[in-house]
């Protein structure tokens, strides 16, 4: 139950388990193409969908030194782990950032973008770069908003880190004007790591032919151009692209709005759970990622709570990072994850605090909570 890597289906499992083919041959080709056309759904875009052997990380990195040239202006949100590792990313290009932060927890602030980009009269800066959903905190971040904002600017554009949002919950890369989507296979693709992703819109790929950042495994170019022979430029990750057809499959079978509509219930009966049992959640109230819950007990620590349910129920938990360590622990729910899945964590969490002596609430009114949110 932690955001990533997620748990994998059996069947795709199976599928990976094959064994490898030619990544030149046609029966790979095949499955590229189908692959290709399977990306652009999930992203709701016409674009490519470029697919890297590399993490989210490399998808990220890729997506903004194809975009900029060194001493390009940008702003930069941060208000948790990855927000600031973009900011570390493209200060090691040459960029010139301007961060807009917000304290971990809370959502980053809309107003700050607006007033940067207005005030901005020169249309010096050439791109916004967050994160959408910040899996360090559980804080989803107003990616359509800040989209708008960007797009009315007009000549800045908009990089975003989808990795645990993308298959958790509505990014419409078209409609949002989203210029640069990136995201990793073991978040809500349901799959192992391995493969990250990366969707360009055409004004992205005009700004591809300006940059003069030094590129080579991670230059867009050739992979948008063996992309359209259904193929990719070094040697991909062939067994885990049986994963990914398969993956998709599964979510195309189930469909967008099924997706989105149980990860959101997820996310309130997880949230809904930790309240019932006196817990405090870590992310501002209504701005909760559907792929995750943060929570932050009083007076607890989270660090020994997460050991111990491990050790009575071999449920796994994620701790927090840097400064939130032993201070908060975070449920993964993204992904192929069932109601029993959360109701077992929950019921873990719960039981686990009553034989520690640190449950303030009567035993399962977490897991009454929970239930009642899964089962409206």
């Amino acid at each position: 139950m932690i955001p990533g890597p997620t748990p994998v289906p059996e069947k795709v499992l199976q599928a990976m388990s094959q064994h490898p083919i030619g990544h030149r041959s046609g029966e790979f080709q095949s499955i590229v193409e189908r692959t290709n056309a399977q990306l652009k759904w999930l992203h709701q875009t016409n674009n490519e969908v470029l697919v890297i052997t590399g993490s989210g990380t490399a998808a990220m990195e890729a997506g903004i030194i194809n975009t900029l040239s060194q001493g390009d202006k940008i702003i930069c949100g941060d208000n948790g782990k990855f927000g600031e590792r973009w900011v570390k990313v493209a200060k090691a290009y040459g960029l010139d950032v301007i961060t807009i932060k917000s304290e971990w927890g809370q959502p980053l602030d809309t107003n700050e973008f607006k007033s940067q980009l207005e005030e901005d009269k020169n249309k010096t800066i050439k791109a916004v770069i967050i994160t959408h959903s910040e899996t360090s905190t559980g804080v989803i971040n107003d990616l359509e908003t800040i989209s708008k904002l960007v797009k009315a600017h007009g000549e800045a554009i908009m990089i975003a880190d989808c990795v645990t949002s993308l298959g958790a919950c509505n990014v419409p890369m078209d409609k949002w004007g989203i210029d640069v989507i990136a995201s990793g296979s073991q978040k809500g693709y349901m799959m192992p790591p391995g493969l990250s992703f990366v969707a360009m819109s055409e004004r992205a790929w005009t700004r591809y032919e300006k940059s003069n950042i030094a590129k080579y495994y991670l230059d867009l170019g050739p992979y948008k151009t063996t992309a359209k022979k259904n193929s990719n430029p070094f040697t991909p990750a062939v067994n885990l692209y049986f994963a990914l057809e398969q993956s998709l499959s599964m979510m195309q079978s189930e469909g967008l709005e099924s997706i989105f509509k149980r990860h959101s219930k997820h996310s309130a009966a997880a949230q809904s759970g930790m309240k019932a049992m006196g817990l405090k959640l870590f992310a501002a109230e209504n701005h909760g990622s559907p792929a995750i819950t943060s929570v932050e007990p009083e007076n607890i620590d989270a660090e020994l709570l997460r050991k111990e349910i491990k050790k009575r129920f071999n449920i796994l938990l994620a701790g927090g990072q840097d400064h939130l360590k032993g201070k908060v622990f975070r449920i993964g729910h993204l992904g192929f994850v069932s109601d029993r899945d959360l109701l077992t964590a929950i019921s873990a969490i719960e039981s686990t605090l009553q034989s520690l002596g640190l449950l303030t609430t009567e035993m399962g009114q977490g897991f009454i909570a929970a239930s009642k949110v899964l089962n409206e």
